[in-house]
């Protein structure tokens, strides 16, 4: 539930130049906290089927316990933003185009510079948090540090099996429509996400080896009752990122942002106080 306390910021759209990964992006964006222009950035990066509006209070309750200024944005097919073509299957390494990508143009729309980049946090849930490892690989001086919430480094059974579960009740129940509250183009979201996940070439998708370039603190979160990934997925990161911290989230699911969110909080605020 949004808090009443705090007025939901307006959310704004930026332009993005086409690339070899997509064609021209209208991104739908929201600041956090934006009068406080001197505190660091926190980056939020969405799961397979989020938005900004499916992240509700909990980024502003974070930034807030943090001091930060925070950046939430749907990404290409999500929210508000350019919808996927319905006979476009997203490729294989779409989340290393993510990152790669779309979210540096987006930080370079808004006039984010190096210096503010390299006090950004980036903070990503699932999909999110695989797009949160791959830019903390891919661009190690633009950022301070990155936090890797029940992120997929690369496909176990559990998750094909969970995913094509919710392919059946978005067909079968009112699913479909509970997500439409906040995609303006719901088919878009899901098919884009499902498709991709269920293509038998992704079986073999992996981004661990790509992750030894990073250099900042990490922290990687997991719940024992996820039911989308294992902690295999975690205890990867640490075999190719020895730095990285591990948080394991007891009676918590996927999403500890909703499953077990103060104590997700306290671990965040913990780490990233002591690597500020």
């Amino acid at each position: 539930m949004q808090n009443p306390a705090v007025e939901t910021p307006a959310s704004h759209f930026a332009d993005l130049p086409a690339t070899a990964s997509h064609g021209p992006l209208r991104i739908e964006y929201r600041w956090l906290n934006a009068a406080a222009n001197a505190a660091p950035i926190a980056v939020f990066l969405h799961e397979g089927l989020g938005s900004i509006a499916m992240w509700r209070d909990w980024p502003q309750t974070l930034c807030e316990r943090l001091g930060m200024r925070g950046l939430v944005y749907s990404r290409p097919g999500y929210g508000r933003s350019t919808p996927r073509e319905h006979h476009v299957k997203w490729p294989v390494h779409f989340m290393t185009d993510q990152a790669r990508d779309v979210l540096p143009a987006l930080l370079d729309a808004l006039h984010i510079d190096t210096r503010e980049r390299r006090r950004m946090w980036v903070i990503g849930h699932s999909d999110g948090g695989s797009i949160a490892l791959l830019y903390a690989a891919l661009f190690p001086d633009a950022l301070a540090g990155a936090v890797a919430i029940a992120p997929h480094l690369f496909v176990e059974d559990v998750s094909v099996q969970s995913i094509a579960q919710t392919k059946v009740l978005y067909e079968t129940t009112d699913l479909r429509n509970k997500l439409s509250r906040y995609h303006a183009d719901v088919d878009s979201a899901f098919y884009g996400w499902n498709d991709v996940w269920l293509n038998p070439a992704f079986r073999q998708w992996s981004i661990a080896e790509q992750l030894t370039s990073i250099d900042k603190p990490l922290l990687a979160v997991q719940g024992h009752d996820d039911n989308y990934g294992t902690m295999a997925q975690i205890d990867t990161i640490q075999d190719y990122v020895p730095h990285a911290q591990l948080a394991r989230l007891d009676a918590c699911g996927h999403s500890p942002h909703r499953d077990a969110p103060d104590r997700l909080n306290d671990v965040i605020a913990a780490f990233v106080s002591e690597h500020q």
